[in-house]
C-alpha cells in the first residue's frame, strides 16, 4: 500500500494562488512535514524544507538508510542556537531532511555511583540535563550560558562556559575546566557498517579511536545518545560589577589594579561584557561559595537578568534605525544598553546572586538580543591571560576609533571575554581516553605551558555595513599577533570566522590552510585534522550528514 503523500501549501499574496509540492515518502511510522530553518542571528535562513520528528534511535537508523537510498541529506535539528552554517547554508534546502530531535529524542538518566555520570539523548536541552543532575546532587564545572541548546548541538561544536582554577583550587573529581565534549565517556551514533552495507547504531567508548573525532564532530555525524562525567554540585555566587573602567580591567599585565586577571585569581570564573562606546564593562564573577553571604540574594531558578531579554521602546527604536540604514546611532545604542543593564541589576537585585550552580550560570534566553558574533579561542599560558586581553582590547579600540573617524560604525554590540581550561583527556578518569581532535581548546603537546584559552567575541547586529570587513581586520591581526611561542589562535566553530571583506566562512586561506593547521600543528601522527576528517568520512562515506561548509572543511 502506498504511504501517505504529504503536501506543502504556500499562499502567494501577489497572485492570490496556491502552489503545492509533494513531500518525500519516509519509512513506515515517520511523516515529513513542511518547515523552515533560521539560525540564532537570522543570517542563515531556508524557507522551504521538509522536516521530520524522531522518537527513538531506531527512527534515526531508518532515516539514515532511507537518505542513503534516496540521495538525501539528514541534518539534525535542535534549538538552532548557532551562528555558523554548519547545519545548512542559506537557501540550500533541496533534498535535505531536517530531523527534529527535541520532541522525542530527549530522555535523561542520571547514573549514581562513585564516578557519577548522566546519559542524555541528543535532543535533551542543557537546562533539563543540568536540572536532572541537580536533583541528584551533581553538576558541571561550567557550560554554555543558554539553556535552550541541545546536548547534541553543544557537543558538536565543543560548547563551553568560563572557568579555570582559582588560586589554590583543585579540580573536583569528574569535573573539567575544558569543554563539555571533554566529559564524554561514551557516545552512540548512527554510522555506516560496510560489512552489512547499511547504517547502524554503534556505541563508542571514550577509549575507542573514533571517539576523538566524534566528541566534536561539527554536525558531520548523527549522535543519538551520550554519557557525560558529572561532579558534585556546587553553590555558586555571581557578583556583577559595573564600576571598574575598561582601562583598569583590561590594563597591561602587572598593573596593581582591579584587572581581569586579579578576579581570575580570586574566583576562576569571570566574564566581561563590554558595550560599545562605553567606559565600564559589565563584569560577572562566579565564586564557589558553600554558604549564602549576607549580601547575596538566593535564586531558585536560572535566567535572573530579565532586563536583558526585553528591549525598552527607546532601544527598540534605535535598533530598527540601525538595521535600516542609520548605523551612526551605534554609540547611543551602546550607552543606553549599558544604562539599562545598570538599572535592571538594581531593580531586580541582581548585583549579588547565590544558588545552585545552574541557577547562577544559565542566563541567556531565546528572547535575548540576537547579535551575530565572531569567535576565537587563544591558547596561552595562564600567566599571559592579561596580556592577551590587553593587546586585543587595545587593538580593537584603535580600530573602532579609526572607523569612527571615517563615520563608519560596523560594531554595535558588546565585546565578550571568557577564559577556560583546555580539554585534558585525563580529566574523565579513564585510562586511554582519546583526545578531542577537533576541539578549539585541545592542548598542544609541543607547548605544554599553554594551559588555558581566552575566548574573544565581538558582537554586532546583522546586517551592519562594513561589519565583515571589520571582522576580517580583527581576524588577520589576531592570527598574526597570537603566534609563535607566545600563543595560538583557533576558531570557535559555532561563531563567525574565515572573513573576507564581504562575508564570514568564505576566506579560502582560513578554510583550507589556517583552520586545519591550527588543529594539526604540534599534534602526534594519527591525531591531526586530517585524521579526524578520515574518521568522520569513514563513519559516513556517503556524506548524508553534510552541508556546503562541511563539504569544504571535511570533504
Amino acid at each position: 500500500m502506498p504511504s501517505q503523500i504529504h503536501t506543502a501549501v504556500t499562499f502567494d499574496t501577489t497572485t492570490t494562488t496556491f502552489s503545492t509540492e509533494a513531500g518525500p515518502t519516509l519509512p513506515a511510522g515517520l511523516a515529513a512535514y513542511p518547515t523552515s530553518f533560521e539560525n540564532w542571528s537570522g543570517e542563515t535562513t531556508v524557507d522551504t524544507l521538509w522536516g521530520c520528528s524522531v522518537s527513538s534511535p531506531d527512527d534515526v537508523v531508518a532515516l539514515a538508510n532511507w537518505a542513503y537510498e534516496n540521495s538525501y541529506r539528514l541534518r539534525p535539528r535542535g534549538h538552532s542556537h548557532n551562528w555558523s552554517p554548519l547545519t545548512l547554508a542559506p537557501g540550500t534546502g533541496d533534498r535535505v531532511l531536517l530531523v527534529d530531535t527535541t520532541n522525542g529524542l530527549n530522555a535523561i538518566a542520571v547514573n549514581d555511583g562513585p564516578l557519577p555520570s548522566v546519559t542524555a539523548q541528543a535532543g535533551a536541552s542543557m537546562e533539563d540535563v543540568l536540572g536532572a543532575l541537580e536533583q541528584h546532587g551533581y553538576g558541571l564545572a561550567h557550560h554554555p550560558a543558554p539553556g535552550d541548546i541541545t546536548v547534541g548541538g553543544a557537543l558538536a561544536i565543543g560548547g563551553h562556559g568560563t572557568a579555570i582554577p582559582a588560586a589554590g583550587e583543585t579540580r573536583s573529581l569528574g569535573g573539567t575546566f575544558g569543554s563539555l565534549s571533554n566529559l564524554m565517556l561514551s557516545m552512540t551514533a548512527v554510522v555506516w557498517d560496510a560489512a552489512r552495507d547499511m547504517y547502524v547504531l554503534r556505541t563508542f567508548a571514550r577509549t575507542d579511536p573514533e571517539a576523538g573525532a566524534l566528541a566534536v564532530h561539527l554536525g558531520r555525524a548523527f549522535i543519538t545518545e551520550v554519557t557525560l562525567r558529572a561532579a558534585v554540585n556546587s553553590r555558586i555566587r555571581c557578583q556583577s560589577r559595573m564600576d571598574i573602567p575598561a582601562v583598569e580591567l583590561f590594563a597591561e599585565p602587572g598593573c596593581p589594579a582591579r584587572t581581569f586577571d586579579s578576579f581570575l585569581n580570586e574566583s576562576g570564573r569571570v566574564e566581561a561584557i563590554w558595550f560599545p562606546f562605553t567606559a565600564y564593562p559589565w563584569l560577572k564573577v562566579w565564586t564557589n561559595t558553600p554558604h549564602r553571604p549576607g549580601s547575596s540574594r538566593e535564586v531558585h531558578a536560572p535566567f535572573n537578568y530579565p532586563f536583558s531579554d526585553q528591549l525598552s521602546p527607546r532601544l527598540t527604536w534605535l535598533l530598527k534605525r540601525i538595521q535600516t540604514g542609520v548605523p551612526w546611532l551605534a554609540p547611543a545604542f551602546g550607552k543606553i544598553c549599558w544604562a539599562s543593564a545598570v538599572a535592571g541589576l538594581a531593580a531586580t537585585k541582581g548585583w549579588d546572586l547565590w544558588g545552585w550552580a545552574k541557577n547562577t550560570t544559565l542566563y541567556v534566553r531565546p528572547s535575548t538580543l540576537r547579535y551575530t558574533a565572531n569567535g576565537y579561542a587563544i591558547l596561552c599560558r595562564r600567566g599571559d591571560v592579561q596580556r592577551v586581553i590587553h593587546e586585543f582590547v587595545t587593538y580593537y579600540q584603535s580600530k573602532v576609533t579609526e572607523y569612527h573617524g571615517r563615520q563608519r560604525y560596523p560594531i554595535n554590540g558588546p565585546v565578550e571575554i571568557r577564559v577556560t581550561g583546555l580539554d585534558q583527556p585525563d580529566d574523565v578518569g579513564i585510562e586511554g581516553a582519546q583526545p578531542v581532535l577537533l576541539s578549539p581548546i585541545r592542548p598542544r603537546p609541543d607547548h605544554p605551558e599553554w594551559d588555558c584559552a581566552v575566548w574573544l567575541d565581538i558582537l554586532t547586529f546583522p546586517p551592519t555595513p562594513s561589519a565583515a570587513q571589520f571582522y576580517r581586520v580583527m581576524e588577520q591581526w589576531c592570527l598574526a599577533n597570537y603566534s609563535g611561542d607566545y600563543a595560538s589562535l583557533r576558531v570557535e566553530w559555532s561563531k563567525g570566522w574565515g572573513y573576507t571583506d564581504e562575508a564570514a566562512w568564505s576566506d579560502a586561506e582560513m578554510l583550507d590552510i589556517a583552520v586545519p593547521s591550527s588543529l594539526s600543528d604540534g599534534q602526534p601522527v594519527g591525531q591531526r585534522f586530517a585524521d579526524a576528517q578520515a574518521i568522520l568520512n569513514d563513519l559516513d562515506p556517503h556524506r548524508i550528514y553534510s552541508s556546503p561548509l562541511l563539504n569544504r572543511l571535511l570533504g
